[in-house]
């Protein structure tokens, strides 16, 4: 796996291939949702984050190594209640 520092320096080539394929960055998300829920509810945020993830990950948009990437980016700013939801989350997605 690799840290959020190592995703942020993703190449110019590979965040090319992920805006071709219509897929978003980890990093990318990551922005979106913290603009996007400034202020919100925790569940509000849960809920929409688990939705979002889900349509792309349907949509075959989102890989699994990007849910860990994002999981990765968010946990270290949690306690370890939250992480564990974030963590339940994260795998729950992966076996979609």
């Amino acid at each position: 796996m690799k840290s959020f520092k190592e995703y942020s320096k993703q190449t110019t080539e590979e965040k090319t291939v992920n805006a071709a394929t219509g897929g978003a960055t980890a990093e990318e998300l990551t922005q979106k949702i913290a603009r996007a829920y400034d202020g919100k509810s925790n569940a509000a945020i849960l809920k929409n984050i688990l939705n979002e993830a889900e349509k792309s990950k349907r949509a075959g948009t989102l890989s699994n190594e990007e849910i860990e990437a994002f999981y990765q980016s968010f946990a270290p700013m949690l306690d370890a209640s939250k992480r564990k939801q974030l963590r339940a989350v994260v795998n729950r997605l992966k076996e979609i």
